[in-house]
């Protein structure tokens, strides 16, 4: 089980929660676009979002990876999935 897959849970957005986009804090790393966003609980914690996108057009694909961490400040979740998007970059880079 590689770090990601040890690490997120996918979870399909409910009703009541919502998800707050950070844009300014998106990055890119060659062809792919890293966005960490955050999803307020019922509980008024944060849990942390990244989506993974690369491609244009027709051929775009996104990946989008939800935690189940949860945190007090919207902050430390952006920087939580930030760091997870930036993990997985260089999981992806990595030779074989």
């Amino acid at each position: 089980m590689n770090l990601l897959a040890a690490n997120y849970l996918c979870i399909k957005p409910a009703g009541r929660n919502h998800m707050t986009s950070m844009t300014q804090h998106a990055f890119t790393y060659g062809k792919y676009l890293i966005t960490p966003l955050t999803r307020q609980r019922e509980n008024g914690r944060f849990t942390s979002v990244v989506s993974i996108r690369c491609g244009r057009g027709s051929e775009t694909r996104d990946k989008i990876y939800t935690f189940i961490h949860q945190f007090k400040s919207q902050e430390t979740a952006l920087m939580y999935a930030a760091s997870k998007g930036r993990e997985w970059l260089d999981l992806k880079n990595l030779p074989t």
